[in-house]
């Protein structure tokens, strides 16, 4: 015989050579309704659900195998066993996820997110042996790792430099804040002629210096006759110093007989002193400043006084913010399983300090087609979301986006707080497959120091690819405690900058209260540490990401740390 005997009335024998004898001591009985129960992730044991062991899926149906052997299992339950079984081969499309999933973790970052929180994902079911010992295989892969923190900066960045940035001309009270799009080059010299550096004598030639009455040069009229030597003339702070002019001598250092009309330095005279010369501060086509620099006051002024009406700059960002949930208060206190949003008047002035013009938030709750409508009407450049990133009954962010037919160019991120974060290309207006060439998109998890983990991860690099700035420069700094870490992720953690006593350099100190909902630490921090893997002792040094502004009040004591 080839196979087992289905014949008999009493149901196959198992008890011979042509198959193991299931009966003994060394198996499970499968006969009895009520075996154990089974961690599905231990690959050193068969997976059992609560009435007896899951049958494989490659051999005949249970019902009729249980039933063959005399089980009197009941018939729902054997439709439940298969249903489970199919569910680990992938053969069922209401198969039981194996991922990590708690209540919060839409709005956050789940397990792990918190140093005392290192719960890891569960890992992937074993697949189920067929009836060689062969492992049935899975048809749907298991989806890619998240990427590591760096992969997931650069990729943002790289996102933002993907195409040349738009050039406009803005008028000099427009420009403040904006970038530069091209090289500010000198269109004169500066100053365009000698002048004057002090109020005092222009003078030519050794003294005693004559001088005639009169009140002398003055700022912004036109250019004197040469002064001949022994000669002296007063001058004004500005004013265009006369040919031929030896030096200045400040009104405090001369000494006018005004009965004799001569003029007599108190100190000796230097040639050229106090003069400024033409072109001393630059030559016309000079680069004054480079491309990709922030327009600033100082900017300005240094602008105005090259000869520049309008400048070069790159268009600021557009981004438009969604919030979504529909546990979010706009007002008022927390009550009845309501809490506040806290993102909403977050990210608006925190994108704005990013160089982003930035419309107001936008409440959504989670309902999928608005945030679909929301998300093909936006005008912007940059669509941020807050929440719906992860896996649960109401995360509508994944499965819009695929019904879009967007782009995920960060899936995830090995980083805590904030991994379920993403970054995506939608398609252009009116585009709805191909290659997306439309507004990105930043999901940001839903706990409010995930997103800002979000923030500096991928809004921020990927706002200063579009806007033409510089990436912010990466710097290391000593960290004077122990820091926690995750044992496979980074950690951002809050810290802020102290000055090093006699003797000692300046470091960062971890602030407290760095779970992923809370915002009491970041409040006080002026920087985020980037803790590798493990963590770090006290003394080494660590990555550090500036905040765009620092505390108005240096809470560095007490309570926050």
């Amino acid at each position: 015989m080839t196979g087992p005997d289905r014949s008999g009335p009493t149901g196959p024998d198992r008890s011979g050579p042509t198959g193991p004898d299931r009966s003994g001591p060394t198996g499970p009985d499968r006969s009895r309704p009520t075996g154990p129960v089974h961690d599905p992730t231990d690959a050193t044991h068969p997976v059992h659900d609560a009435t007896g062991p899951v049958p494989d899926a490659t051999g005949p149906p249970p019902d009729l195998a249980l039933a063959g052997r005399g089980s009197g299992l009941a018939h729902e339950e054997a439709e439940r066993a298969v249903e489970q079984a199919l569910a680990l081969v992938g053969g069922s499309s209401r198969r039981p996820s194996l991922r990590w999933e708690t209540p919060g973790e839409g709005r956050g970052d789940g397990p792990g997110s918190d140093p005392g929180d290192l719960t890891e994902a569960l890992p992937e079911a074993p697949a189920p042996a067929d009836r060689t010992g062969s492992r049935v295989r899975s048809s749907t892969p298991p989806p890619p790792p998240p990427l590591s923190w760096d992969r997931a900066r650069a990729a943002a960045a790289r996102a933002g430099r993907a195409g040349p940035p738009a050039t406009i001309r803005l008028p000099l009270d427009r420009a403040l804040g904006h970038v530069l799009a091209e090289a500010l080059g000198a269109l004169t010299d500066l100053p365009s002629f000698d002048t004057s550096a002090m109020d005092g004598w222009a003078v030519a030639g050794p003294g005693p210096w004559a001088f005639g009455a009169g009140a002398g040069l003055l700022a912004g009229r036109g250019p004197a006759t040469a002064l001949p030597d022994g000669a002296a003339v007063r001058i004004a702070t500005g004013a265009r110093v006369p040919p031929d002019t030896t030096a200045v001598i400040r009104s405090e250092h001369a000494h006018a007989d005004e009965a004799k009309g001569l003029l007599h330095a108190r100190r000796p005279v230097v040639a050229g002193q106090d003069i400024r010369p033409r072109g001393q501060e630059c030559r016309s086509g000079e680069q004054l400043v480079p491309a990709g620099t922030v327009v600033t006051p100082a900017v300005l002024g240094l602008a105005a006084a090259a000869g520049y009406d309008a400048l070069p700059a790159v268009p600021r960002p557009r981004v438009d913010i969604l919030v979504l949930g529909d546990e979010l208060l706009a007002s008022g206190l927390p009550h009845d399983g309501l809490i506040r949003d806290a993102l909403g008047p977050m990210l608006g002035p925190w994108l704005r300090a990013l160089g982003a013009e930035v419309s107001g938030p936008r409440r959504l709750g989670d309902d999928a087609e608005a945030l679909r409508e929301a998300l093909t009407d936006s005008g912007a450049d940059l669509i941020v979301t807050t929440g719906g990133t992860a896996s649960g009954p109401v995360d509508h962010v994944h499965p819009v986006l695929a019904a879009l037919g967007a782009e995920l160019l960060v899936d995830g991120a090995a980083i805590r707080p904030g991994h379920p974060m993403l970054l995506a290309r939608l398609p252009a207006p009116g585009q709805s497959r191909g290659t997306p060439d439309g507004p990105y998109l930043v999901g940001l998890p839903g706990n409010p120091l995930a997103a800002v983990s979000g923030l500096l991860t991928l809004a921020e690099p990927l706002l200063a690819g579009l806007a033409g700035r510089p990436a912010q420069d990466a710097y290391r700094a000593l960290v004077h405690a122990e820091v926690h870490g995750h044992p496979h992720d980074t950690r951002l953690v809050p810290v802020v900058h102290r000055a090093g006593r006699a003797g000692s350099r300046d470091h960062v100190a971890p602030l407290r209260y760095n779970g992923p909902a809370m915002l009491r630490g970041i409040a006080a921090a002026d920087g985020l540490a980037v803790v590798p893997p493990g963590g770090v002792r006290s003394g080494t040094e660590v990555e550090i990401l500036d905040l765009p502004w620092a505390p108005a009040t240096p809470w560095t004591e007490g309570c926050f740390t």
